[in-house]
């Protein structure tokens, strides 16, 4: 094995599905040398296999949101303590607050698609006395210090 099947193979590992072309553009060589060694790798086991590299759940991005409830206007830090519990109980909530302003809660929702979303809203507008519920979507996080990564 030479300096050209070494880098062959760390292209491939890189990215297996990379185009012969492409792999023969980077090392200087012709696609049918190319070809012929990666034959050759294939032949003596050094290329065992192309893999999928696939991520693992707690890798794969969910669709994050910050909720905000208003509740009729009488009352409204009664109907927070009243729901915080039936708030809890929603999978994929992660926080609640009840706080100052013309929001009366704001959630934080954390779901694996946005129909999860859609039903975790759903089943918030069954609240009695809600009176308003407003989604905003997280787009980026740029950081996140609670996070234990």
């Amino acid at each position: 094995m030479d300096k050209f099947d070494q880098r062959i193979l760390d292209i491939l590992h890189c990215d297996a599905r990379k185009s012969v072309s492409d792999i023969a553009r980077e090392v200087n060589l012709s696609r049918s040398a190319v070809t012929a060694r990666i034959k050759k790798l294939e032949d003596d086991k050094v290329i065992l296999g192309y893999h999928a590299n696939i991520a693992k759940k707690e890798e794969v991005k969910n669709v994050c949101a910050y909720l905000a409830l208003k509740y009729d206007t009488s009352k409204s830090q009664r109907h927070c303590e009243k729901y915080s519990q039936r708030i809890y109980e929603i999978d994929g909530v992660k926080w609640c607050h009840a706080i100052s302003g013309e929001t009366d809660m704001m959630l934080y929702v954390e779901v694996d698609s946005m129909a999860r979303l859609n039903e975790i809203r759903d089943e918030l507008h069954t609240l009695p006395e809600l009176r308003h519920l407003m989604t905003h979507t997280v787009l980026t996080e740029f950081f996140n210090t609670t996070r234990q990564d």
